[in-house]
């Protein structure tokens, strides 16, 4: 099944070629890179960076999700994210994508030049996502996430909610080629659970949309490795061309160019070709 992506009137075949997201994290306490590209400058930095190291997108962020996180008013994520938003905007053509659950943080990022949306919870927390989504004819990343970690049977349970919030969707207007799907490795999840679903994950690839993987420097990786979060970057590159093998289209990773190199041998090992 052939799926595409329209970013900034540019279309991806994600078939053919996996698409990296570049994370820029501009909080002072997300789990790996907290407070490193605070500033906007060092952020505006970060990005092009990424985008030389071959990123496709860039994912930026103003709210921790870590396990424990303490959560922030609306007017302090636009205040982080937005200069950020218009400024990497302004210097590179590469499509930026807003990882929010705000649906007011979300509009303001689209107005400051932003293409995407990313929700942790998607779509079922704040419905405006959605409602957005549809308005802006953009597209919007749709993560499996729970309160709890409990379940009856994972892997049915993820592809039934992930179902849910595709369904929710387009009941807002959302079209759907602009849908892509998230398991959302690390959220609701026990580490165990993580690998169950990284070893069933082509069943979520064949949902018929885009499927999008962040297993980046997690815990699951930490765990089975005993690692600090700064030596993950071999247990990263194992999950992405494992991901990639079992059908993700676009994996979200903090370390670009190693990655983008996994994910291009990846590619030509499964597709054939350069």
């Amino acid at each position: 099944m052939s799926k595409t992506l329209i970013l900034k009137e540019k279309e991806y075949n994600v078939t053919h070629t996996t698409l990296i997201m570049g994370i820029l994290n501009v909080t002072p306490d997300s789990f790996s890179d907290g407070g490193h590209f605070f500033d906007p400058g060092h952020a505006v930095e970060h990005a092009l960076q990424m985008v030389e190291e071959g990123a496709h997108i860039i994912d930026i962020g103003g709210e921790s999700t870590r396990p424990g996180h303490k959560s922030v008013s609306v007017e302090e994520e636009v205040a982080r994210v937005i200069p950020v938003v218009r400024a990497v905007c302004r210097v590179t053509d590469v499509p930026v994508s807003i990882d929010t659950q705000k649906s007011s943080v979300a509009r303001a990022a689209l107005e400051a030049g932003a293409a995407m949306l990313n929700d942790v919870w998607g779509g079922r927390k704040d419905y405006g996502m959605l409602k957005l989504a549809a308005e802006a004819n953009v597209p919007i990343c749709l993560m499996h996430n729970r309160a709890k970690a409990v379940y009856h049977d994972l892997i049915s349970e993820i592809k039934a909610d992930l179902l849910v919030s595709a369904a929710l969707a387009v009941s807002n207007g959302v079209r759907e080629e602009n849908i892509i799907l998230d398991p959302g490795i690390g959220f609701g999840k026990t580490p165990e659970h993580n690998l169950q679903v990284m070893k069933y994950l082509y069943e979520f690839s064949t949902l018929g949309f885009p499927l999008l993987l962040g297993t980046s420097r997690k815990s699951m990786i930490g765990k089975v490795l005993d690692l600090p979060v700064d030596q993950r970057v071999e247990g990263t590159a194992a999950s992405v061309a494992f991901g990639i093998s079992r059908g993700a289209n676009i994996v979200r990773v903090h370390d670009v160019l190693a990655m983008s190199r996994v994910a291009r041998m990846t590619d030509a090992m499964m597709r054939g070709g350069f």
